[in-house]
């Protein structure tokens, strides 16, 4: 297992990047959104226009932590049909074309649903690095995470604000890839000021944890990338790329090439001067 998981995708991209005293940009999409087939050219756009990690969303019908704009993302994914099992196909399909490290972002009950069993075996077979289940506590976690960990790919826990001392020590005594740390409470979206108060959370999870730190939720612009990524060692941007395939969903040309464009200018923030 030690070797497997030692070769995972997550681990190499922050060791490089650490290398080259840069941060990782972190970006996601709804799979399926508004189709299969745009996914898999969004996921080389991204990847172009510089993401180091993409994490593809699992549409569903009750998403309880996200905003408006990706609950809209959900429901377009799901009109056109688009299941867990054809977004590990597609995942696997797109390895093929690209070693980028993908995460795989879903509530439990799709996975529960599928078969915890055969989600993993599936997962690892289409080369999924991690996933991330913000609905299951960390717990009620662990068996997912030892079948992940047996095959060498992670279960990415999140952190919020709230989060205690105690939660923060359990996920620092596990190995995860990086830490999803939420910067606020509440639902996801872009928002114009991050609040002062996650500067003192991302220190607080900085002292007590060593793996990589990713910050997510209501991070939008580059400044606020650049500004975020002095606290951390990556910056999680979703939101404003899925506002993005939503304006564009016909045009898809011309989303591909905002998309790379908007990419550039949010990893050019993550570069050291």
């Amino acid at each position: 297992m030690g070797d497997e998981v030692n070769n995972n995708r997550i681990d190499k991209m922050f060791i490089e990047l650490a290398q080259k005293r840069e941060k990782a940009l972190i970006t996601y999409i709804m799979a399926g959104d508004p189709n299969l087939q745009v996914t898999e050219s969004l996921v080389k756009a991204l990847a172009s226009g510089g993401s180091d990690l993409i994490e593809l969303v699992v549409p569903f019908s009750d998403p309880l932590a996200d905003g408006p704009s990706i609950q809209r993302a959900s429901q377009r994914s799901l009109a056109d049909g688009t299941t867990l099992s054809s977004i590990l196909e597609l995942v696997a399909k797109l390895r093929t074309d690209t070693q980028i490290p993908i995460v795989l972002m879903s509530y439990y009950n799709p996975i529960l649903k599928f078969g915890i069993e055969q989600f993993v075996e599936k997962a690892a077979a289409s080369e999924i690095d991690g996933v991330i289940v913000p609905d299951l506590p960390l717990e009620e976690s662990g068996r997912l995470a030892d079948l992940l960990g047996s095959r060498g790919k992670y279960l990415i826990p999140l952190l919020a604000p709230t989060s205690t001392g105690q939660k923060i020590g359990q996920v620092a005594q596990r190995k995860t890839g990086f830490v999803y740390c939420v910067s606020l409470t509440g639902v996801t979206g872009a928002r114009e000021e991050l609040p002062l108060g996650v500067y003192d959370f991302l220190q607080r999870v900085r002292k007590n944890n060593h793996q990589p730190i990713a910050v997510g939720f209501g991070i939008s612009k580059p400044e606020q990338a650049r500004k975020i990524s002095e606290f951390c060692d990556g910056v999680i941007v979703g939101s404003a790329i899925v506002n993005l395939v939503e304006k564009y969903q016909q045009q898809i040309s011309v989303l591909e090439e905002e998309i790379k464009q908007f990419v550039g200018t949010l990893k050019a923030s993550l570069k050291s001067d």
